[in-house]
């Protein structure tokens, strides 16, 4: 058994991706302007390879990327997962509405909750498609769920 699987680890790695994206998102100024320049470097890197990358399409999936992790650890920890994507969507609005009315140095998006949504409903999607793998190689048959057959020892 994993270190991860216990309920308690899971709150703390939901907790810890918590501090991480009010530290990315909530923080009053952006990160420093070096930074920007290694991700530039980097897209330049890139484009001279001939693989079309441009800083907006990097900034799209890091939005998505970020909140991957919240579809998977909620759903690890809730029973009933149908909630978790529009949790997400209200997590993400809250994160640009602060921005919008405390953080004047920071740009606020709908196409940034769209995105942060997008990634919380993707990483739900994994952890469902890895359960129901999980499920099928427990049960011995790829693909289908264990059955008792009459007279077997599963009775």
């Amino acid at each position: 058994m994993g270190w991860w699987r216990g309920r308690g680890a899971r709150r703390g790695l939901l907790a810890l991706w918590a501090i991480a994206v009010v530290r990315l998102t909530l923080w009053p100024a952006p990160a420093p302007d070096d930074t920007f320049d290694v991700v530039r470097a980097v897209i330049g890197w890139f484009v001279d390879h001939g693989i079309p990358v441009t800083y907006a399409g990097v900034e799209a999936v890091a939005n998505v990327l970020m909140f991957v992790p919240f579809g998977v650890l909620t759903g690890l920890l809730l029973v009933r997962r149908w909630p978790i994507v529009p949790m997400a969507a209200a997590l993400s609005g809250a994160i640009e509405l602060s921005q919008l009315l405390f953080l004047p140095t920071r740009v606020p998006t709908v196409q940034d909750v769209v995105l942060n949504t997008l990634g919380a409903g993707l990483g739900l999607l994994a952890l469902t498609w890895w359960s129901s793998r999980d499920h099928d190689h427990a049960s011995g048959t790829p693909g289908r769920p264990r059955t008792a057959v009459a007279g077997s020892r599963d009775d």
